[in-house]
């Protein structure tokens, strides 16, 4: 289990305080005790806590990026069907730094964008934030087995593990 929070702002010139993010992620230390990381950029925070499983190695860390860092992603559960998507993957010019199902999930997204649900088999929840589209694709499994709850008020989207 893993824990991941975010807050995304409609305005990207809104600030957003690196002490709240911390707080919000250090509130779900219990669901990952192995590590911890956060992301910020214009408008955009991302947390997260991990509860290592698969690559226990640093090049595992969340929040993670593509290769040029204009997607994010922070991640909880387990897809078990990711090594069958590895070398396809890499055939399509992709450079994975861990062997992790996290970085398989990247990779689905820029090649086939939300529709990389459809090849995902497992638990999860994650939310990929997109700099170039300004854009936050939250999703879970299908039977909710890994929690996810948000919040929109108008102005800004906040999501985690738990409320």
């Amino acid at each position: 289990m893993c824990g991941i929070c975010g807050i995304v702002n409609n305005d990207p010139s809104a600030v957003i305080e690196p002490a709240v993010i911390r707080h919000m992620r250090d509130t779900l230390a219990h669901r990952g005790p192995d590590d911890e990381g956060v992301y910020l950029a214009a408008g955009v925070a991302l947390g997260h806590r991990r509860l290592s499983i698969i690559d226990l190695r640093p090049e595992g860390r969340q929040p993670m990026a593509n290769e040029d860092g204009t997607v994010q992603i922070v991640f909880n559960g387990e897809i078990y069907n990711f090594a069958e998507h590895y070398q396809w993957l890499i055939g399509r010019g992709h450079r994975f730094r861990s062997r992790t199902d996290t970085e398989v999930i990247i990779h689905l997204y820029e090649e086939l964008g939300v529709r990389c649900l459809e090849r995902l088999r497992g638990m999860f929840a994650f939310a990929i934030w997109d700099e170039s589209r300004r854009r936050l694709f939250l999703a879970r499994d299908r039977l909710g087995k890994k929690p996810l709850f948000y919040y929109f008020d108008g102005k800004r989207m906040l999501f985690a593990s738990e409320p």
